[in-house]
């Protein structure tokens, strides 16, 4: 999009990238976080920092100048209490269906603190700095977040001609139709845009690149406790740079093979996106569970302890991370057929199915749950 309005937008005759094109673009970029995750721990520890101040200082020029720009702000009222369903672009016209599909995005943004819960392990006091690390991300995250909604809905200039076909953006990418509205209609070009867009895609791109770092350490962690198959490829460490650089690579591999999709079928990429994030989230809900039914006495707390607030957590948390795995699985889209069906539940029920069969004809031989790293470190893992 940002080389789409920095060409001439679609008035203009600007460039509009193929599907092959932003194919490669994915896939350059897949290799690049890789290749920054396979150099010394100092080196990313160094890029998150770069990260977090550029998230940070561009959140905020985003979210203080963009309805400063805007010639004119939709008022409280139109923000806080308007409703559209857009059934010309979504065939829904249920409310309450749509108000369902609405914690979509937001709940797949939110799950950002993943990465800090699987960072604990290679930090010190991990007991404590976890757990102040994954409210930090969640409460840092909801305030920009809940900022960057609002910048965006009170500087929209005419909600109608956000998803026109004809419009500067192809009706493509509505956050960006907002704020090439609010900068062509101050200042008569896109400039602007184009700045506040490099801005947002600078964020996209550390987190694809925390991401990856993410991944490449729950690959480790799972090869180290003999989880995976091929468990020693994957566990084995750099020599020099102390990263799992095999485990990286493995997971660029296949983030490259679930992106060729894009190429012929949006479905089978969506399904994709849903079926990560059900694993991803859904795994929370094990634990959770777990510790909501453990008798008390058998439990020994730690630094972080809820106290008597826990049961109360631990169940709207399990009920939360229960709906949003549902929602996962809705259509999108209506009428229902063969380009618009959300094949996630097929999915999941195929992947459920060929886990079950591998753990009860071979893994549960073999696989004896975690290994303490001091068992590793002297040969026995």
């Amino acid at each position: 999009m940002i080389i789409f309005l920095a060409t001439g937008n679609n008035k203009g005759g600007g460039y509009f990238a193929s599907r092959g094109v932003f194919l490669c673009m994915y896939m350059g970029f897949t290799i690049i976080w890789a290749v920054l995750n396979s150099f010394a721990l100092q080196v990313i520890a160094f890029l998150d920092i770069i990260s977090m101040w550029w998230q940070v200082i561009g959140g905020v020029a985003v979210i203080v100048i963009l309805p400063l720009v805007a010639q004119q702000t939709q008022s409280a009222s139109f923000v806080f209490t308007h409703f559209e369903t857009s059934p010309e672009a979504t065939g829904i016209s249920s409310k309450p269906y749509a108000v369902i599909l609405s914690v979509l995005l937001s709940n797949y943004c939110l799950y950002g603190y993943d990465t800090a819960a699987h960072l604990t392990e290679e930090t010190k006091g991990a007991d404590r700095t976890g757990p102040a690390a994954i409210l930090s991300s969640i409460g840092i995250i909801s305030v920009f977040g809940w900022a960057y909604y609002l910048a965006l809905t009170f500087s929209i200039q005419d909600f109608n001609y956000l998803y026109d076909v004809n419009n500067e953006t192809a009706g493509a990418l509505v956050p960006a139709q907002i704020i090439y509205d609010a900068f062509h209609g101050r200042y008569h070009n896109s400039s602007g845009a184009v700045v506040f867009l490099c801005i947002i895609w600078g964020s996209f791109f550390f987190c694809g690149l925390s991401v990856t770092t993410s991944a490449a350490i729950v690959v480790y962690a799972l090869s180290r406790d003999n989880g995976i198959p091929f468990s020693p490829i994957w566990r084995r460490i750099h020599p020099k740079y102390k990263v799992p650089t095999n485990a990286v690579w493995l997971c660029a591999t296949i983030s490259i093979i679930l992106g060729l999709p894009i190429l012929k079928l949006d479905v089978v990429f969506t399904a994709i996106i849903s079926i990560n994030t059900i694993g991803w989230v859904g795994g929370y809900a094990f634990p959770i569970f777990a510790r909501l039914v453990m008798a008390e006495k058998n439990f020994k707390p730690g630094p972080f302890y809820l106290g008597r607030a826990r049961r109360p957590i631990y169940l709207v948390a399990f009920l939360w991370i229960c709906y949003t795995c549902s929602a996962f699985l809705l259509p999108t889209l209506y009428p229902i057929q063969w380009k618009t069906f959300n094949y996630a539940p097929i999915a999941i029920g195929i992947f459920l199915t060929l886990i079950m069969l591998w753990w009860s004809f071979d893994a549960r031989k073999w696989f004896k749950g975690p290994v303490r790293n001091i068992d590793l470190r002297n040969g026995h893992g």
